[in-house]
């Protein structure tokens, strides 16, 4: 068995079609490929295009890169500025809010000391009032005992005296008046 399968593997080998120089269709494509890519190489410099084309492609690669790290700095620099805005404002919105404090405090003071002299300047006044009150009512009550009193002397003297009480009594004070004091 082993002879037929060799004979049918040279009966195979020979039907691979026609050769040249003894490479087969299948050789001369080798063949050419290796020639264009020797010609490709030594005559075109296709490994120095290609080089460059990499190398441009990687500066363009670096140069996005270089721009994308700006980009970020930038970004940062921005983010930093915010969060200093936001920690400023909180820092002012702080200040404002013990400001607003201290002056709440200052006007509470000042409404509280305003009014303790307005309730001592009222005070004052009701008491100024009370007293003119009553030296209004003492001089009505003293006038009121003077006009009773001389009403009564009036009255007691008509009673108790004479033309001749009144003859001594004026007899009596022009004496005095000769006299010197």
């Amino acid at each position: 068995m082993t002879g037929a399968i060799l004979a049918a593997g040279h009966a195979a080998a020979d039907h691979h079609g026609p050769t040249l120089l003894g490479l087969s269709a299948e050789g001369w494509v080798y063949v050419g490929l290796t020639i264009f890519f020797l010609i490709a190489i030594f005559y075109a410099k296709a490994p120095q295009m290609i080089a460059k084309a990499l190398d441009a492609r990687i500066a363009a690669i670096r140069a996005q890169l270089d721009e994308a790290a700006a980009l970020r700095a930038e970004a940062e620099a921005m983010l930093a500025e915010a969060k200093a805005r936001t920690a400023a404002s909180a820092g002012d919105a702080a200040a404002i809010v013990a400001q607003a404090e201290a002056e709440a405090k200052a006007m509470l003071a000042k409404a509280e000391a305003d009014a303790h002299e307005l309730v001592s300047r009222r005070t004052k006044m009701a008491e100024d009032k009370i007293a003119a009150a009553e030296r209004s009512a003492l001089a009505d009550v003293r006038a009121v005992a003077a006009q009773a009193a001389a009403t009564a002397a009036g009255a007691i003297i008509a009673d108790h005296h004479g033309a001749a009480a009144d003859r001594a009594l004026v007899d009596r004070t022009i004496s005095g008046l000769s006299r010197p004091n």
